[in-house]
């Protein structure tokens, strides 16, 4: 037993009070005998010996009342199974992701985990809240009561490590308490490990009854007409046993066209005939598991084609004109004695297709280009002057070519996390047929490759500018050196160099995604671009350039939707964004947690754990309850003995 106050302890001298009182009688009495009361003498004696034992249960009754009094006062108690975390401080991540949408035993999971914080949690407790997009640092439920009630699913997916990170870079001389509340959806293992000693992490696992669900994966136009767009709707099923849904196109809310789909695979698409015109809508299923993922916004904008020039062979460009097709590209070729150098100017990627010798003419043209945000795409001759060629390079950024090799060498790695490939697999691709080149240059490269050979050599490499880029290729792609032309690589490829710096024809931006947009406008020295949409607005990074503008959208805008960019009042350009399709397999998730979880099945078996483990036992009421009754034994001792 423990005394929070023992210092309390001293007044048990005081005891000595009333051992002293009895002892030291201050009234003395003499005893007087008269002949007619003599008889008497005997019950008197027997009346004194009855007085001794009444006073002597006074005095221990009067002894136990102030020893009661004096040790509640002092207030004992045992101490806490787990007393050394008491002091600790409380952080509840709480998951708001799409997946949170789910419908559990007790309605929408995220709704229910929110419900349990309110009821749970006591007043009186500072705690810090950490949602996947909000951060609420030592508060307490009634002050953030209304945030709650009010707090929206966010399109940032629910990274366990990322918020345990923030937790950790909180310093505080106090160990912490952690409760996750989360679906677990998407969580891998390696982010689920606990990293600090000092951190007691409770891991509260929300689950759905309901795992199928249906989302619309993307929007593409499959091919152009003479006045249509096929456009194709892509829409992937999570799980199994699907029902008919409906699937529908909208044009600015205008209904366009509908049709019932049955999701019998796992991924289906449905088309659309729509006319050849500007688009600004949405498409949208009536899938009812997740709702987030049911509509997929995208714009098309007129048809404002890109234009590319390539100069070299007209024999040699050939296969360039099959992929920079007319419905979305002015391509031209032109041979270097031909070259008009006013024309380059006008152009968006200029294609140097094996020259073997670039005059300084065209490199100082070419430069002045790539500096005002051109895309440039090097591809070498067998005759090409490394001399000539490395001091156009050097002027371009840290590139050289070193030597020729003349031993045939298959291109086996892509870079798929190069931002050439953004978008374009699905899937990390490891059997692919395997193009080859007879003849190359061996390139020294301070910039990763997007290609490379066996022996690990860049294939395909390129200088990043904050405008545009330089690709360069180490070999000649003609037919005679190589087979890369019948490659299923050199379509994306090349449409991806060929639009480096513009928009695609149809814009769907994933929200989170940094891929640039660019808007065709003048500004004036303080004027800025403004993105609004019905229910939001904001302002994006910018960077102009001569006639054109580059916007950046980071984590911007925070919902989904149609979006128009403004100059001032005048709208300039449609956009559209969508959440990433991250959250929509309810069947992602992850059972196998870090063994230092402590798993619970709710926030109020959290709180009863802590309470019953941290909590000292206190006796100073039953030390209180002995006093009073020490008390009452008193009454009935001075009332009822005689």
């Amino acid at each position: 037993m423990q005394f929070k106050h023992p210092e309390i302890l001293y007044f048990l001298f005081l005891l000595l009070l009333p051992i002293l009182v009895h002892l030291f009688q201050l009234r003395k009495f003499k005893t007087e005998y008269f002949t007619n009361v003599r008889f008497l003498k005997k019950l008197t004696i027997e009346s004194r010996k009855s007085s001794k034992i009444k006073k002597r249960l006074l005095l221990a009754t009067r002894l136990l009342l102030l020893t009661g009094l004096i040790i509640a006062f002092a207030q004992p108690f045992f101490e806490a199974k787990d007393h050394k975390n008491a002091t600790n401080e409380l952080y509840i991540i709480l998951d708001n992701s799409f997946s949170m949408q789910a419908k559990g035993n007790r309605g929408e999971l995220l709704k229910r985990a929110v419900q349990e914080l309110l009821e749970e949690i006591p007043e009186s407790t500072t705690f810090s809240l950490l949602t996947n997009d909000q951060t609420f640092w030592n508060t307490n439920i009634k002050s953030i009561q209304s945030e709650l009630q009010n707090l929206n699913y966010s399109a940032i997916p629910f990274k366990i490590d990322t918020q345990l990170a923030k937790i950790k870079a909180r310093k505080s001389a106090f160990k912490k308490d952690i409760v996750i509340l989360s679906d677990a959806i998407g969580i891998s293992q390696e982010a689920a490990q606990k990293t600090d000693k000092e951190e007691i992490v409770y891991f509260i696992q929300s689950e759905a009854e309901q795992k199928n669900n249906v989302a619309i994966d993307s929007v593409y136009i499959n091919q152009t007409l003479d006045n249509f767009y096929e456009i194709t709707v892509a829409i992937r099923g999570f799980g199994d046993d699907f029902n008919p849904l409906s699937i529908a196109l909208y044009n600015q809310n205008k209904l366009i066209a509908k049709t019932m789909v049955t999701p019998d695979i796992k991924k289906k698409t449905v088309n659309f005939t729509i006319p050849r015109q500007e688009f600004h809508g949405y498409a949208t299923i009536n899938d009812k598991a997740l709702t987030y993922d049911n509509d997929y916004f995208f714009s098309i904008s007129k048809n404002k084609k890109i234009s590319i020039l390539s100069i070299g062979e007209s024999t040699k460009s050939e296969f360039l004109s099959r992929i920079f097709t007319i419905e979305e590209f002015n391509y031209s070729n032109s041979e270097l004695r031909t070259l008009d150098y006013n024309t380059i100017e006008k152009q968006a990627t200029i294609v140097l297709n094996e020259i073997p010798e670039i005059p300084q003419a065209l490199q100082t043209t070419l430069q002045a280009f790539v500096n005002k945000g051109g895309n440039l795409v090097i591809i070498p001759s067998e005759n090409s002057t490394t001399t000539t060629t490395n001091t156009f390079l050097k002027n371009l950024g840290n590139i050289q070519f070193i030597a020729s090799e003349n031993n045939s060498k298959q291109i086996t790695k892509i870079n798929f996390d190069h931002p050439l490939f953004s978008g374009v697999f699905e899937s990390k691709i490891t059997n692919f047929q395997y193009p080859k080149a007879e003849k190359s240059f061996v390139i020294k490269s301070a910039y990763p490759s997007i290609l490379s050979y066996e022996d690990q050599t860049a294939f395909l490499t390129a200088i990043p500018k904050s405008v545009g880029a330089v690709f360069i290729f180490s070999a000649p792609l003609n037919p005679k050196n190589s087979n890369f032309q019948q490659s299923p690589l050199i379509v994306p490829v090349f449409y991806k160099m060929g639009i480096n710096n513009k928009n695609a024809l149809l814009y769907a931006a994933t929200i989170g995604d940094n891929t640039p947009f660019w808007v065709n406008t003048t500004l004036t020295k303080e004027a800025v671009l403004t993105v609004k949409g019905k229910e939001e607005q904001f302002i994006p990074i910018q960077q102009m350039l001569d006639n054109k503008v580059k916007l950046t959208f980071a984590d911007l805008p925070k919902k989904s939707g149609n979006y128009t960019i403004y100059n001032k009042e005048i709208g300039i350009e449609n956009i559209s964004f969508n959440y990433a399709r991250t959250e929509s397999d309810l069947n992602q998730v992850n059972t196998n947690w870090d063994s230092s979880f402590d798993t619970m099945d709710s926030i109020k078996s959290v709180f009863n754990t802590l309470q019953t483990n941290r909590t000292d036992y206190q006796l100073w009421k039953w030390f209180l309850i002995f006093a009073l009754a020490f008390l009452l034994a008193e009454m009935a001792i001075i009332r009822f003995v005689k």
